[in-house]
């Protein structure tokens, strides 16, 4: 699909366009309307479709990692033939959010959040409990960028955001509530936020004030269209992993972050002997070369091309969905190829 196609098609533009800063606003898909000439109705339909086809996840909130609850990645060494197995003992877990088959000796990785880190140390020993493999355990030191949109067309304009050590920020016990609340995203609804209001028994105005909030305070990272990138024709994606010394980090992190081509760059814990790698990027693309040109080209304009690395393609999605800080979710799923 060339880009002009892609931005003749209103779907692929709302999706595009509202990936973040989605209004805050009594009717905001009427607001959506504004900018493609559509009406209200007609982008909830539009939506509506995106999220049956698969295009679309959800519209709702990107919480930044660490300032509601905790999480973490992880890894295990999964024989192939009991691949699919092992990734469904992992997706039973409520609290695990993303799911891949990766290429690399440890090949299944998998995003895990929880309420506290109590929770979180429990959830990762009941999976190896379960699956009986080890489970290697690479929490965020820093998170370069990570706001997890990017952009539809390929041009990579995708703001890109100053990294910083995870805070724990402190909600409330009512921003936990409205937060829970969102997880599976906003109604498709010509009043959305006065429906999560009803559900709360709150008015539609506190929900607006504390959702603005939240976003203000850096808790809500991103708040928009959560698009699902192998569904738009994005098929081929890597993390790659950098060992970089600890002094040249922080300096390698900004860099790689600045190219909008990543869709992700953050510090992780090394486990040696197992994993020694701590500068880690996700790269999306439509074919596997043009995925690897990117990372070369990151690479090297990144004054990385003398450290080791390690890239990891992604063979198979097991699970991908928002993430579950709050207690007595559900955990739903699905499987595809990567």
């Amino acid at each position: 699909m060339s880009i002009a196609i892609l931005h003749a098609d209103p779907r692929i533009g709302l999706l595009d366009n509202w990936q973040r800063d989605f209004p805050l606003c009594q009717r905001p898909y009427a607001n959506l309307g504004r900018s493609f000439d559509l009406s209200e109705a007609e982008v909830i339909s539009v939506l509506s479709e995106c999220q049956e086809d698969g295009r679309l996840s959800r519209v709702g909130a990107v919480i930044k990692p660490n300032s509601v609850g905790a999480s973490t990645l992880a890894a295990m060494a999964v024989p192939e033939e009991r691949m699919e197995e092992v990734a469904d003992l992992v997706n039973a877990e409520p609290g695990v959010n993303h799911n891949y088959e990766r290429e690399h000796d440890l090949n299944l990785w998998f995003v895990v959040t929880a309420p506290d880190a109590a929770a979180l140390a429990a959830t990762l020993e009941r999976i190896a409990r379960t699956t009986g493999f080890k489970v290697v355990d690479l929490p965020l030191e820093c998170a370069y960028h990570i706001d997890l949109g990017f952009p539809l067309d390929g041009r990579g304009n995708a703001r890109r955001g100053a990294g910083s050590a995870p805070h724990r920020a402190e909600p409330d016990e009512d921003d936990r509530r409205l937060l829970a609340e969102i997880e599976d995203g906003l109604p498709l609804a010509p009043r959305p936020y006065a429906e999560i209001a009803l559900r709360l028994g709150w008015k539609e105005e506190e929900v607006l004030s504390r959702l603005a909030a939240l976003h203000e305070a850096g808790i809500i990272s991103r708040f928009g269209c959560i698009v699902r990138h192998r569904s738009l024709g994005f098929t081929a994606n890597a993390m790659v992993a950098w060992n970089v010394p600890d002094h040249r980090v922080d300096t390698a992190g900004a860099l790689v972050a600045c190219h909008n081509i990543v869709s992700l760059c953050y510090r992780r814990t090394r486990r040696p002997p197992v994993w020694g790698h701590n500068l880690f990027a996700m790269i999306h693309g439509r074919e596997r070369g043009e995925v690897k040109a990117a990372i070369e080209s990151v690479t090297l304009a990144s004054g990385l091309a003398e450290v080791d690395r390690d890239i990891l393609f992604s063979r198979r999605c097991f699970k991908q969905r928002g993430a579950r800080y709050s207690n007595g979710r559900g955990a739903g799923g699905h499987r595809g190829a990567a």
